[in-house]
């Protein structure tokens, strides 16, 4: 922090060294993230995209509250402020004709929860919570252990002599 409200010269001339001297390789390799391998100014190809699931059958939730993924495809579904694809189907109108889960009552709630008739402005955008999952190896590891699992090791731990 204080280099930084010393001016340049006074830093070369107390024999910090400045960027600028420092002989930097204008194409150093990059991160590897998402995307491994290759240099900062190589534009490395993205990898294919994976498909989602498709099974329609309901995960089971992890902790409480936690929005329900998404069981099948929605590629090519148009959820914008035109149109909302998953209305189609989940809407309280259509939900007992297509026999799909029907969205939360909430999401027909405004945020000092009065009933709405349409869905409420706030839910209509579904992808900002609900995801469709793929079957990929995670980017990094996860060690997550729902309550209802750390709740039985502890009543298992606690049954031994």
């Amino acid at each position: 922090m204080l280099f930084r409200m010393l001016p340049l010269f006074l830093l070369a001339a107390i024999g910090v060294v400045i960027a600028a001297e420092i002989n930097y390789p204008l194409d150093a390799p990059a991160p590897d993230g998402r995307r491994p391998g290759g240099t900062l100014s190589q534009n490395m190809p993205a990898p294919p995209i994976t498909d989602e699931e498709n099974k329609d059958l309901k995960r089971e939730r992890n902790y409480p509250d936690q929005p329900p993924t998404i069981p099948h495809t929605i590629r090519g579904y148009q959820v914008d402020a035109n149109g909302n694809k998953c209305l189609s189907c989940h809407s309280r109108a259509n939900s007992a004709r297509t026999q799909a889960t029907m969205i939360s009552i909430t999401h027909y709630m405004d945020r000092d929860g009065q009933a709405l008739a349409a869905v409420s402005p706030r839910r209509y955008f579904c992808n900002q919570c609900h995801v469709p999952q793929a079957d990929v190896k995670p980017l990094v590891g996860n060690n997550f252990e729902t309550i209802d699992k750390l709740l039985q090791d502890n009543a298992n731990a606690t049954k031994k002599p």
